[in-house]
Order: structure tokens, then C-alpha cells, then sequence
């Protein structure tokens, strides 16, 4: 059994993570500014949460210790640079502040999840800011692993409106037309939780693009 380290993992994507690899009997610890997640579920108590500000590793250094595998799965759509919530600091330099802890610590994997395209409306630094992270995940001493979803959908997703939730969900159950739809194609939530959660445990490719995460995710 490994000792994963979710880092947001009350968020949407991490916390199906940690039920996953609860469900499979791995030691799980979380990291995120919340703790643990607003969900009613016997998984829950079996993961080991802490609240921290991941720009003050001193702060969380120490759940590192012993960890196997780093997923990383914060990030934002939306900025308030009054709160420090920019898309650079907080879907760039969280991922690399992360992954230059882990290899400090002797991580073995680190899995980052990253965004294939950028929603309508939003600002480039979004997608740049990924870029940026993974190139710089890429040269550390450890096996990495990147992927790359489009859109990602799922009950209580807390980036879209509820309406835009369920037009993802219509198009991502409309195969011919999801097919066409490329990079941007919309993922249930649980098949990217698996995508990440089988790469880390098996690391044997480097980058999944959207089809490569409905694949291995299903």
C-alpha cells in the first residue's frame, strides 16, 4: 500500500481521489485551506486532513513525511487579486511550490493536474500558468505525471453555474458530439479522479490529453 498526499483534496477532483484511494486501503493525508470537505461519508474519517496555506510550507511540511505520491489537484477559474487569488500564483506557482517540497522530501511521484484548454472568457495567464507549472514539474527528480482535462463535470462543481454544469453533462452522455468537441470535450468528474488516481499509482506516461483521461479514467 503507498501513502498518498492530496494537496486539495476537499476540493472537486481531490476529494473523489482520496475516497478512491481510501476505498483501496492506501494511507491518504489531505492539504488544503479548508480541511476537510462538507461531505456526510465514512471515508472521510479515514483520511488524515490539515488545514494549511500552501504558501507557507512550514506550515505543512511535516505531512510529507513517509509520502509516496503527491497529487496535486488546486486551481482556480476565477481571480481576486486583492486576496491573492491570481491565476499565476495560485494554478502556477502552488503546483511548483509543491513539487519542490516533494522532491525535498524524497516524493516518488508527483501527479499534477493541469487543463487542456481555457474556459470561454477567461484570461490566458489561466492555461500559461499550467504550462508553466508543468515544465518546471518536469525537470524535478521524480516521476511526474500531467494531465491535461477539458472541462470537468460533476455534482456540486463549485466553478460553474448549475446551468452550465448540466449542459456539460448533456454533451459529455452525447458521444458523437463530445468526439468533435477535441481538447474541450467535457469529463464527469469521476473519470478524471480515476485518470489521476491510476496514473499515480502506476506512472508509466508522462502526459494524458482529454482522450488518453476518458480511457484510463472509465
Amino acid at each position: 500500500m503507498a501513502t498518498l498526499l492530496v494537496v486539495g483534496g476537499s476540493g472537486f477532483i481531490g476529494r473523489e481521489v482520496c475516497r478512491l484511494a481510501v476505498r483501496d486501503g492506501h494511507e491518504v493525508r489531505s492539504i488544503s485551506r479548508r480541511g476537510p470537505p462538507a461531505v456526510d461519508a465514512p471515508w472521510t474519517e479515514q483520511v488524515a486532513w490539515t488545514s494549511a496555506d500552501l504558501f507557507r510550507p512550514d506550515a505543512w511540511r511535516s505531512r510529507l513525511d513517509g509520502v509516496d505520491i503527491v497529487v496535486h489537484a488546486v486551481g482556480t477559474i476565477t481571480e481576486a487579486p486583492t486576496d491573492g487569488v491570481t491565476f499565476e500564483r495560485i494554478n502556477g506557482d502552488s503546483a511548483i511550490l509543491t513539487a519542490l517540497e516533494a522532491e525535498r522530501a524524497g516524493v516518488e511521484t508527483f501527479v499534477f493536474l493541469s487543463s487542456a484548454v481555457k474556459p470561454p472568457g477567461v484570461r490566458h495567464a489561466y492555461l500559461s500558468a499550467k504550462r508553466r507549472a508543468e515544465a518546471a514539474i518536469a525537470g524535478l527528480s521524480f516521476e511526474h505525471v500531467t494531465l491535461r482535462p477539458g472541462p470537468v463535470y460533476g455534482s456540486e462543481q463549485p466553478h460553474f453555474p448549475t446551468s452550465v454544469n448540466t449542459i456539460l453533462r448533456l454533451v459529455g452522455s452525447l458521444t458523437p458530439l463530445a468526439e468533435r468537441l477535441g481538447e474541450a470535450r467535457p469529463l464527469p468528474v469521476e473519470t478524471v479522479a480515476r485518470a489521476a488516481y491510476r496514473s499515480a499509482l502506476n506512472p508509466e506516461e508522462t502526459l494524458f490529453d482529454v482522450e488518453d483521461i476518458r480511457r484510463i479514467g472509465q
